[in-house]
C-alpha cells in the first residue's frame, strides 16, 4: 500500500509538469538570455492572477542551478503591489523552454516556451494544458503586428484568444506617480 501512494503522489506532482498535446518547446534556448525582467503583454485569465495589472516577471538564477521566479502585479482594489516568489528547473534539458515551475513546493506547473524570438524580446508561453497561456516582452508594449502573429499561432494551437487579458496598464514601475521598488 505504501508503494501505491508513493507511485500515486509521484505520478501526481511530476504530471503536472506534462507538455500539452501538439505543443512543442524551443530548441537552442539559452537561459542566460532569458534571465531579467518580461512584463505580462496577455494571458488567459487564471486565480492565481485575477485583478493583477502592470504584470512582470524576474528570473535569476538560484544558487542550486534552478531559476528564481519572482511574479510581481498591481492589485488595484486593494491598492497595493502582490509579489509571489517560485523555482523553476528545466525537465529534460536546459536547451530545451520547458521547465517546471513552483510557487507552492511540492507542487510544479508546466512552463513551455512555444516561441521565441532570436533577440529574446518577446516569448509565447503556456502551462499543462490550454487554459494557461502568456505573451511576454521585455517592454510592456509589444509590436502590433508581432503581438497579432502570436496571437494568431495561439489561436491555431487551440488557446482560447478570444479570452485573452491585456494587463500592462501606464508604467509599471510606479502607482499614482510614485517610484516602485521592484
Amino acid at each position: 500500500m505504501r508503494l501505491l501512494l508513493c507511485s500515486l503522489s509521484l505520478t501526481v506532482l511530476t504530471g503536472c509538469a506534462g507538455l500539452p498535446k501538439g505543443i512543442e518547446p524551443v530548441q537552442d534556448f539559452e537561459l542566460n538570455r532569458y534571465l531579467g525582467r518580461w512584463y505580462e503583454v496577455a494571458r488567459l485569465d487564471h486565480s492565481f492572477e485575477r485583478g493583477l495589472t502592470r504584470v512582470m516577471t524576474e528570473y535569476s538564477i538560484r544558487d542550486d542551478g534552478g531559476v528564481k521566479v519572482v511574479n510581481r502585479g498591481y492589485q488595484a482594489e486593494s491598492g497595493s503591489w502582490k509579489e509571489a516568489v517560485g523555482r523553476a528547473y528545466f525537465v529534460r534539458s536546459p536547451r530545451e523552454g520547458y521547465l517546471k515551475v513552483s510557487f507552492f513546493r511540492p507542487f510544479y506547473g508546466t512552463y513551455v516556451i512555444m516561441e521565441l524570438d532570436q533577440g529574446y524580446e518577446y516569448a509565447l508561453v503556456c502551462g499543462a494544458n490550454r487554459k494557461y497561456l502568456w505573451i511576454l516582452a521585455r517592454d510592456p508594449e509589444l509590436d502590433e503586428a508581432v503581438e497579432q502573429r502570436l496571437i494568431a499561432k495561439a489561436k491555431e494551437l487551440g488557446f482560447a484568444v478570444d479570452k485573452l487579458i491585456y494587463p500592462q496598464v501606464g508604467d509599471p514601475r510606479t502607482s499614482a506617480g510614485a517610484q516602485v521598488d521592484l
